[in-house]
């Protein structure tokens, strides 16, 4: 409106108004004094006497884990008129009060595990996952055991139901057969019943390993055994159900062959979970350095960024890494 008052005088205001695309009523009002419309108070509306004792009987203890509505029936009942259910929600917005009015339980807040894998058997996961058997409603149980830094299965077995006495056995054959020293390894699963079961962990505790859990509902706190479980899923050769135990023990074992000897892991480098578990990673590497070094030597102009590098193996892997060292890696660059 500044413009329109500076210009409209000199210019005329009709033609200025026109110009700018102004009302002419807002030129005009804008000349006058500004003042602030007052607020009319309804005549229909509570005094502050009567909301005080509106907010009185909702406080009360009969009424007090009750919706409006309820307590406008109950007064009702009792031949005594307030005010409308509208006109308590109001009172109790005005002070602020509008919300879930009955006790409520609280969850406790379960912080996210944050762990950390440098080497093998450091770190290990271990979950268990449903086959469909030969009819419906039939199930066999796949309890496997995989280190989260080398993504090797190091124990793996097929029962007939999900068992802590059985978690407990694999358990303890696996730690001895990788020979785990005290205080060497954490062991990492979800809140499933095995998992959290007294049996796993006194076992755990005597053999001095120490054990986290994920946080309830969130699967992405065991995102390793998870990923473990879709890519055996979703190969091509898993059958729709499996028609015996046996069946399905074949083709765990030929699954997990192949999972650490030949999967070449997008995690690890291109590296197998083999050889990253038994300390070939760098051999492996300096092998495929030696190969790119050689192509480039051939055909130097066809590699525009220089010799190329096979992919590194990383040197950590986290389940729920920090967002301080998310910050201070990004910092550094």
């Amino acid at each position: 409106m500044q413009t329109v008052t500076e210009i409209g005088p000199r210019l005329g205001v009709a033609q200025t108004c026109d110009a700018l695309g102004v009302p002419r009523a807002t030129y005009y009002r804008s000349l006058g004094p500004r003042v602030e419309p007052v607020p009319r108070r309804s005549s229909r509306a509570l005094s502050p006497v009567e909301k005080a004792a509106v907010l009185n009987v909702l406080h009360e203890s009969r009424f007090a884990d009750l919706a409006p509505a309820e307590v406008y029936a109950g007064l009702l009942d009792e031949e005594r008129y307030l005010c409308s259910e509208r006109t308590m929600y109001r009172v109790l917005a005005d002070n602020r009060e509008v919300r879930e009015r009955r006790d409520q339980l609280r969850h406790p807040h379960y912080a996210p595990p944050e762990l950390l894998a440098t080497r093998p058997n450091e770190l290990w996961s271990w979950d268990i996952t449903k086959l469909l058997g030969p009819v419906k409603w039939t199930y066999y149980y796949l309890y496997v055991i995989l280190d989260v830094f080398s993504r090797y299965t190091v124990g793996w077995m097929v029962a007939y139901r999900e068992s802590a006495a059985l978690a407990g056995k694999l358990i303890g054959e696996t730690l001895s057969r990788q020979g785990i020293a005290r205080d060497q390894l954490t062991i990492h699963a979800d809140r499933g019943s095995s998992m959290t079961s007294k049996p796993v962990a006194l076992l755990l505790a005597d053999l001095g390993i120490t054990k986290t859990h994920s946080r309830p509902h969130v699967s992405n706190d065991n995102p390793y055994s998870e990923a473990q479980f879709k890519t055996l899923k979703y190969r091509p050769e898993f059958p729709g159900r499996f028609g015996s135990i046996e069946h399905a023990r074949v083709h765990s074992v030929d699954f997990f062959r192949w999972y650490n000897m030949e999967h070449h892991h997008s995690g690890l480098g291109y590296l197998t979970p083999h050889d990253v578990h038994h300390g070939l990673a760098a051999e492996r590497t300096a092998k495929r350095a030696a190969v790119l070094a050689l192509a480039y030597a051939e055909h130097p102009e066809r590699f525009t960024r220089g010799v190329p590098r096979p992919p590194a193996l990383p040197k950590e892997v986290w389940i729920n890494k920090p967002a301080t060292i998310h910050v201070t890696e990004q910092a550094a660059l």
